[in-house]
């Protein structure tokens, strides 16, 4: 499954991508996961297309940046990759934030290697255990005698913090396990992409919409990610994306979201290589 470039020359060069006239007035700002950024990006292409007048201003950084900007009121949606957590929202309410949530497309978070491993399925037991450090060397999974190189994304991510509790901890949040010291915490999707293609001992995880030929997807519980597998509930590592806005979005905000829920926004999730909702 190839991910679709979608502007590469600005996702490379710019943190923040803007669209639209100057003279549109104020930008629809959208903050938050590195899962969902370039989807979001595509989204406001495409929306602009219809709303040339409204200008939509798109930034990654994780879930938890997005979250922050909403409840400093910095941005008008926050894109996330995980559901907001009850201190987060505990903390919205002494802010006078009401934290609305909206679920827009669903992903499988993809668990590579490096084409050239050998290593072609583990379980959730065994990916527990890799990256909580139990399992050190490839041998030890039917790989060769070569130490692992775990990759993950950082803390501030959802897709750590879904990997953390769904995989390391496999569902139990009162498990002790955690991410092993030597984990090496990665900045963004993007990095983890270009680790695996250079690193033959490495695995690491990222989205289902950042796989290319390049890497090799890992069957978990022996199912391999897909549109199809994720859909139907398959594959053991699948999630929501979501928005959340500041209470009920206004006229401008909304007309963007119902935009990324219609029918013609959901097709963009299809060729994103993400899951549509319907």
């Amino acid at each position: 499954m190839l991910k679709k470039v979608f502007s590469l020359f600005l996702v490379l060069s710019l943190p923040v991508f803007i669209f639209g006239c100057a003279g549109g007035g104020k930008a629809i700002q959208i903050k938050g996961s590195d899962t969902m950024v370039n989807l979001g990006q595509a989204w406001a292409e495409e929306f602009m297309k219809e709303y040339p007048a409204v200008p939509v201003a798109v930034t990654g950084g994780g879930s938890g940046t997005g979250i922050a900007a909403l409840l400093s009121n910095s941005t008008d949606i926050a894109q996330c990759s995980r559901q907001i957590e009850p201190k987060e929202i505990a903390l919205a309410k002494k802010k006078g934030i009401n934290p609305k949530e909206f679920h827009v497309a669903n992903d499988g978070i993809v668990v590579v290697v490096n084409p050239a491993n050998k290593v072609n399925k583990l379980s959730t037991r065994q990916l527990s255990d890799i990256f909580n450090g139990k399992i050190k060397n490839w041998k030890e999974v039917g790989g060769k005698n070569e130490d692992i190189v775990v990759l993950s994304r950082e803390r501030n991510s959802g897709t750590h913090v879904f990997f953390l509790e769904h995989v390391v901890k496999l569902g139990d949040k009162k498990s002790p396990n955690e991410f092993a010291p030597c984990v090496l915490m990665m900045p963004s999707s993007q990095a983890i992409v270009e680790e695996i293609n250079g690193n033959t001992a490495a695995i690491g995880y990222f989205g289902l919409g950042y796989l290319t030929n390049k890497q090799k997807a890992v069957a978990v519980n022996g199912v391999l990610p897909s549109v199809k597998t994720v859909t139907l509930g398959q594959y053991p590592i699948s999630r929501s994306l979501l928005f959340y806005t500041n209470d009920e979005p206004n006229e401008k905000v909304k007309s963007f979201i119902d935009f990324a829920m219609s029918k013609k926004g959901q097709e963009i999730v299809l060729k994103m290589d993400f899951v549509p909702i319907r």
